[in-house]
């Protein structure tokens, strides 16, 4: 019982069986060993305890003894003396030592759900295009099914956050003042497609994952094979299609029972995907107004369940803009080779607005200002401290690569007791909380359960891990593992929209004593009917130098996480030097926000990190192109909404012209001058010659998911060598057990390259 020896446990679980191992010197028969509890309950009672002690062994010079203390309840606190005497009636005693009962871990989880804005501002009539239909198609199966799951299990507490800009947009297609083009083709009578249509709808509609969305419906299926084998396509084959591409993104829940939303309606899709095939126009439009009903209930059914305090909802600044480049990209850590700084751009104001902005639009939305925020891509700075903490909000999420970065020296993330805490964040005589996530465990969630046979045996190990590496190696004192992550596109990669597992996940965190689920706010400011203490911000050690960062650490830079995934490379620069050129000319056309709001609003659209991820070749989404268009579309949409004549550069294209080809778009010919991308849903190598050269080999590269819709694997080849005439290639399946006779067969595929004159790298 020397002072230097180890005093554990410091806390224990709720039941948890308590065994304390004692060492005595020198060994000696006639010893014994016991020890005095006095155990205080949570509701006032005291009870005093003695256990004796049992001899187990001798090591060397010492003997080991094993006094089991018992099962203790939550609440209790239990203070204990370990006393021992001799044969020769000499004894001896401990100092007394104490530890607490309740969970060793608590577990803060957060789902973030985000879209950008697919279409340019416009003040003209009819609703706005929105290019893509990914906001619309992941409400129908993640934005109200994540919160309807989580509802399921009311002990379950954890936080949520939806991006403003992704509920502008479900706002648009429920007044509809918003629509996409798929939307359009999915409405319009299968008669009256044009020839142009038809071939849009056979190109975009198989936009899904193959194994998990489409071969899992039989009709979807059999339209699937028909159009990968060139058939034509009956116009009852067009509404089945249809249907079909819409109903594979519904929720489990909504395909197999119905759900009762905040809105007083009844969501439900099973009658179409009961009756399978032969749909009507009337199913068509009914199954739309299905849709419009879940995107209604997304924002009730969340602003129930955080009055519950089951969730809590947070938020992103505006246009999901990486907040420390809108301040100086001047400051951005680059540390890949051949990466450099655009001309400067440092708008603080900009940043501020988007932070206004957000705060505005949650406090219309739920009644109250949000308590936190997830800032885009968790990037965060110790001079963007003040901005947040100005409008309000109190906590922030990041990665720990941040903590590790921060500071002179870094911090020791591997250690639970510094990774497993929140964090004090001063700046310019503000203040507030950030919690830093566990790589390792979001990171599970989103790139490898999905791989598991067994749902519940993916959900046990994720636990085991969580608590073999953290909670069973933090201190007595109440830490928390903060896990975020993408909500929305891991669930794709899952055979059942990844319900299995998160059911089971989410019974094993309930049932679990060790651990105990929390939302942010609910750790600072504590809930007494869930015995959870307060933690104010005043009493958390202070993170010192927050560093400039995210959670992404580029492809090819140096160790540990930057922002270089959104600036650096000569696509992402380009894209900022012309966000710099529209705001000198709003400047210099003496126009502020107040005077020009919709200009800005479309400058504040075009500042989102979404476009400047897909920039340069450290990430790829398969539609480069369509971003490149998207984010110049914005640009375009401010200097016009200004009264300001359009630059030729922002006309010009940033990313090279790219032809797509998959199976179920495939292209027969391409300029020489542009790239094909070749996109699969699984993994696999493209053998490929050109012209009469000798065979090349390409591994397919994982791609897509985050603001790109369906995660796929994917290849580019090109530009051509000057007078190519033809590429030929074949795809060989990687996929382990896999059947589709669509990927597997292995047949020749042939691209034409005719001789053209250079198209022209002008976009309108």
């Amino acid at each position: 019982m020397t002072a230097d020896a180890p005093r554990m446990p410091l806390r224990a679980a709720p039941e948890e069986r308590i065994r304390l191992r004692v060492g005595t010197w020198p060994v000696a028969p006639g010893q014994s060993v016991w020890a005095t509890c006095r155990v205080r309950g949570k509701d006032g009672s005291a009870t005093e305890l003695v256990r004796k002690g049992r001899w187990l062994c001798n090591e060397g010079p010492n003997s080991i003894w094993e006094i089991e203390l018992g099962r203790f309840r939550r609440g209790d606190s239990v203070e204990y003396t370990v006393l021992g005497s001799d044969a020769e009636g000499g004894d001896c005693s401990s100092e007394q030592f104490a530890f607490s009962v309740g969970p060793k871990l608590l577990l803060a989880l957060l789902w973030h759900q985000h879209q950008p804005l697919y279409a340019p501002h416009h003040a003209g009539p009819g609703p706005a295009i929105l290019r893509q239909p990914w906001a619309r198609l992941h409400a129908l199966r993640d934005y109200l099914g994540m919160a309807a799951l989580a509802a399921e299990q009311p002990a379950l507490h954890l936080t949520i956050n939806l991006s403003p800009v992704l509920l502008l947009q479900l706002d648009g297609y429920v007044a509809h003042t918003m629509t996409d083009a798929a939307l359009e083709l999915t409405r319009k009578p299968a008669e009256q497609l044009d020839a142009e249509e038809r071939r849009q709808l056979l190109a975009s509609f198989f936009d899904a994952h193959w194994h998990n969305q489409i071969e899992r419906h039989p009709r979807y299926a059999e339209l699937f094979a028909r159009h990968a084998a060139e058939k034509p396509f009956s116009a009852q084959d067009l509404r089945d299609l249809q249907m079909w591409f819409n109903l594979a993104w519904f929720s489990s829940e909504l395909r197999r029972g119905e759900l009762r939303l905040p809105t007083g309606k009844v969501a439900s899709v099973r009658r179409f995907v009961e009756q399978g095939a032969g749909f009507s126009h009337q199913d068509v439009l009914e199954m739309i107004a299905e849709q419009e009903a879940v995107m209604e209930a997304v924002v009730p059914l969340h602003a129930e369940l955080q009055r519950r305090g089951q969730i809590e909802v947070s938020t992103t600044p505006k246009y999901h803009p990486i907040l420390p480049l809108l301040v100086d990209t001047d400051r951005a850590t680059l540390d890949r080779a051949g990466t450099w700084l655009p001309e400067r751009f440092a708008h603080p104001e900009d940043a501020h607005a988007q932070v206004r902005a957000a705060v505005a639009d949650y406090t219309r939305r739920f009644g109250v200002p949000p308590r936190g925020m997830w800032p885009a891509e968790g990037a965060v700075a110790d001079f963007v401290v003040p901005i947040f903490a100005e409008h309000g909000v109190r906590w922030l999420a990041s990665d720990r690569g941040v903590l590790a970065r921060s500071g002179k020296w870094g911090y020791a993330v591997d250690d639970p007791d510094v990774a497993c805490q929140p964090y004090r964040a001063e700046a310019a005589g503000t203040e507030l909380t950030v919690f830093f996530r566990d790589t390792q465990l979001a990171d599970a969630i989103g790139f490898s359960y999905q791989h598991y046979a067994d749902p519940a045996r993916a959900a046990r190990h994720w636990l085991t891990d969580l608590k073999e590496r953290l909670a069973s190696r933090v201190s007595g004192e109440d830490r928390v593992v903060t896990v975020a992550l993408d909500g929305e596109n891991p669930w794709g990669g899952y055979v059942d929209d990844g319900r299995s597992f998160l059911r089971a996940l989410y019974a094993e965190c309930v049932a679990e004593p060790q651990i105990e689920t929390v939302t942010f706010s609910e750790y600072l400011d504590g809930n007494a009917a869930r015995d959870l203490a307060p933690h104010p911000v005043a009493g958390l050690e202070r993170v010192h130098e927050l560093f400039n960062g995210s959670w992404a650490d580029e492809s090819g830079s140096a160790p540990g996480v930057d922002l270089g995934t959104w600036i650096g490379e000569e696509e992402e620069n380009r894209a900022w030097n012309l966000l710099g050129a529209l705001r000198r000319a709003l400047s210099d056309a003496g126009l502020t926000p107040e005077a020009a709001p919709e200009a800005f609003e479309a400058l504040y659209a075009a500042e989102g990190s979404d476009w400047f991820w897909w920039y340069g070749t450290d990430q790829d989404s398969g539609h480069d192109d369509e971003f490149d268009a998207l984010f110049r579309a914005h640009v375009m949409a401010a200097y016009r909404l200004a009264g300001l004549s359009v630059p030729a550069e922002v006309r010009r294209r940033i990313v090279p012209r790219s032809v797509p080809w998959s199976f179920a778009e495939k292209a027969h010919e391409m300029p020489a001058e542009s790239r094909l991308h070749v996109r699969t849903n699984c993994p696999g190598v493209l053998r490929y010659r050109v012209d009469d050269g000798g065979e090349r080999r390409q591994t397919l590269l994982p791609t897509g998911g985050a603001m790109a819709g369906v995660q796929r694997f994917e290849t580019v080849m090109g530009p051509m060598p000057s007078g190519a005439r033809v590429l030929a290639f074949r795809f060989e399946c990687g996929r382990p057990g896999c059947v589709s006779e669509t990927c597997a067969q292995g047949e020749q595929r042939v691209v034409v390259l005719p001789a053209s004159s250079r198209s022209p790298d002008l976009q309108q």
